[in-house]
């Protein structure tokens, strides 16, 4: 599985988009994966305390070392504004046999043994996202901010990881304002990379 492809068995689990009406501008778009991200696990920590709850960055989120749910967000941009933006959401809820080649994937009902009505699922998870997206505001933005970055899987951790081809050892140290990933090499070097040039070795 990649980024661009999600397995769903049908009727198992929640795949759907929100499209978003933003009125800032363009080079603030990142916003939406960190407010995104940090209310779909804002209803994940609820539903399953004792749960590490973790996104790995930029946009999939885990339940311990487990992918549960990945993000795809798509913006339109007119000029510096944007103006639409579309957040595709995959949430694994009670599939339990998953055939692709993902390495590491999950769902709920795996976790908890429960089998969820999705409606329930749906309108409690857009409530959660809907909550964290009412804070993108100068008052309340940087709550998200902090939330997510404290929630980075493998935060200042030490890993393998692809930069550009080469692999480093490293450890996440903090993202950008335009989503890029900070590491920090052993011989304290910074490196800041976009999605395609760092792949984590899991």
């Amino acid at each position: 599985m990649d980024t661009n492809t999600w397995e769903s068995e049908k009727g198992k689990n929640l795949t759907f988009s929100i499209i978003l009406y933003p009125t800032f501008a363009a080079d603030q778009q990142f916003i939406f994966n960190k407010a995104v991200s940090c209310g779909i696990s804002d209803f994940l920590k609820s539903e399953l305390p004792g749960h590490a709850v973790t996104i790995k960055w930029p946009n999939d989120i885990y339940i311990d070392n487990k992918k549960v749910c990945g993000i795809l967000i798509q913006n339109s941009v007119i000029g510096n504004k944007l103006d639409y933006v579309v957040v595709g959401i995959g949430l694994n809820v009670n599939q339990t046999v998953f055939i692709s080649n993902a390495p590491n994937p999950v769902s709920l009902q795996m976790i908890t043994g429960i089998e969820y009505k999705l409606d329930v699922v749906l309108e409690n998870l857009l409530e959660s996202i809907l909550n964290r997206y009412s804070q993108i505001k100068p008052a309340t933005k940087q709550i998200i901010e902090d939330e997510y970055h404290k929630s980075l899987y493998w935060l200042m951790q030490w890993h393998n990881y692809l930069v550009n081809g080469t692999e480093v050892e490293a450890r996440i140290t903090h993202t950008t304002e335009y989503g890029q990933l900070k590491l920090e090499t052993k011989t304290s070097e910074i490196l800041v990379c976009d999605l395609k040039e760092v792949k984590f070795i899991l």
